[in-house]
């Protein structure tokens, strides 16, 4: 079954008045491309995150958000920092007893001053368990990309399926064509250039040799044989549970190269008309394809 690149995941755990959540967000990308917005508790373990996403995750620029909700243990996630305090305490002091001001040092004074809280610093134990809730959450989140991605991967396999059934039927009609086209030329063309020159001023042989060579250059039967055989391992990858997205991109781009032969070969209106579709159908493929896993 196709996987897409495109999908969303969210997970969540708690534990002791900690809760962490972990969104997940997955676009197409060449290669697997994480990046990671984490809280300053858990910045060391950036590259842990990243190994576990990769045993979930192939292909895709991956964009991961870990929020930490802290609230329920009644503990602000700052402190301030008290020499400081005292620091400015005394200053404003100085300043009042210099100015003459006999207005009192309120809380006010100190909230001008941003320096004086700073992050509150958190034990190896409480490290620990959000580090240990990330990735619960991270493992229910990517779970939950991971059965977006393949529900959209069906609908992309449907897509392709019936788009590469489309070039078939174009090919088949194109092949109906030419079936036993080569005698039919190589009988024409005997009979023009005999119409146009006298029999007894050419060898036969030769222009026997001649024919044969110019009907060779214009037979298309091995062009619609390789492509026939790109549709069928084309289809055989759709249906692998593996990530086949690189290998679809190849298969599409031998397809097209064949198809473009066929129709520079074939020099007829009408298979030309049948080649166009089947590339409009191979376009569309190329498309769908660059959000394949």
């Amino acid at each position: 079954m196709i996987t897409s690149m495109t999908g969303f995941g969210r997970g969540e755990a708690s534990s002791s008045g900690i809760a962490v959540t972990v969104e997940l967000k997955s676009v197409n990308s060449r290669y697997l491309d994480i990046s990671l917005r984490l809280p300053q508790s858990i910045q060391e373990q950036e590259l842990a995150l990243k190994e576990l996403l990769q045993e979930h995750v192939e292909r895709g620029k991956l964009n991961v958000s870990v929020r930490v909700d802290k609230s329920d243990m009644g503990e602000p996630d700052i402190t301030f920092n008290e020499n400081l305090v005292q620091g400015y305490k005394k200053m404003l002091n100085d300043l009042r007893d210099a100015a003459d001001i006999v207005e009192p040092i309120t809380l006010r004074s100190f909230l001008q001053f941003n320096d004086i809280f700073e992050s509150r610093e958190q034990d190896e134990e409480t490290k620990e368990l959000i580090w240990n809730l990330t990735k619960e959450a991270s493992e229910k989140a990517a779970e939950e990309l991971k059965q977006m991605r393949r529900q959209e991967g069906s609908q992309l396999e449907q897509d392709l399926n019936q788009r590469v059934d489309h070039i078939e039927k174009m090919l088949n009609i194109v092949k109906d064509k030419v079936d036993g086209r080569a005698k039919e030329m190589k009988e024409d063309l005997l009979e023009r250039i005999n119409e146009l020159i006298e029999s007894d001023k050419i060898d036969p042989d030769r222009l026997e040799m001649e024919v044969a060579v110019l009907v060779d250059k214009t037979d298309i039967t091995e062009e619609i044989v390789r492509t026939q055989s790109h549709i069928k391992f084309f289809r055989k990858a759709v249906n692998n549970e593996d990530s086949v997205g690189r290998r679809l991109n190849f298969l599409s781009q031998e397809i097209n190269r064949e198809i473009n032969t066929i129709g520079s070969k074939a020099n007829d209106s009408e298979i030309s008309q049948h080649i166009v579709k089947a590339k409009e159908s191979l376009e569309q493929i190329k498309e769908q394809i660059q959000n394949v896993e």
